[in-house]
């Protein structure tokens, strides 16, 4: 089944978090080729304390033969091996962020995981690094692709491609 994870961070070596993340999501045992990555992006704060720094934010597609709650679970790890606490609080700068966002046409709402990702096509900062590896990926409960998804979103905070190989 194929999976997208959001990688993100503003705090600290944003680069290396990001580099190391996605090493680690790569290992993962259960983890398939082909395994895509965009690049990396930089992005204006969204939905974080006031004077926050800008993120940087990427996105991988991997195949994964487990379930996404699995997977959820070995994403929260990598998070606590690069510096997040699993009780930081929602909308506060990161070292980390990794956001499971689909996987395959799974449907799942349940209170620590909502598949496909309930905000995706609100946010810049997901559908440009997507749309560079799927852009005709469309997502259940959605009618147009990621690329018409990533047209409409032109207009919120900036989001300026940074680095193209990482």
């Amino acid at each position: 089944m194929r999976a997208g994870i959001a990688l993100g961070a503003n705090l600290g070596d944003r680069l290396r978090s990001l580099t190391v993340a996605r090493a680690r999501i790569f290992a993962l045992s259960e983890v398939t080729p082909p395994l895509l990555c965009s690049s990396v992006y930089e992005t204006e704060p969204v939905e974080v304390e006031p004077g926050a720094d800008k993120f940087l934010n990427a996105v991988v597609e991997i195949g994964y033969a487990g379930s996404p709650q699995e997977l959820l679970q070995e994403l929260k790890k990598i998070e606590a091996v690069l510096g997040r606490s699993p009780e930081h609080r929602p909308n506060e700068s990161r070292t980390i962020d990794l956001d499971l966002l689909y996987h395959g046409a799974r449907v799942v709402d349940e209170p620590q995981l909502q598949l496909p990702h309930p905000r995706i096509h609100l946010r810049g900062f997901v559908l440009h690094p997507l749309a560079e590896i799927r852009p005709n990926l469309v997502l259940p409960g959605q009618t147009r692709t990621i690329d018409e998804l990533n047209e409409e979103s032109a207009h919120g905070p900036s989001v300026v491609r940074s680095i193209l190989q990482w």
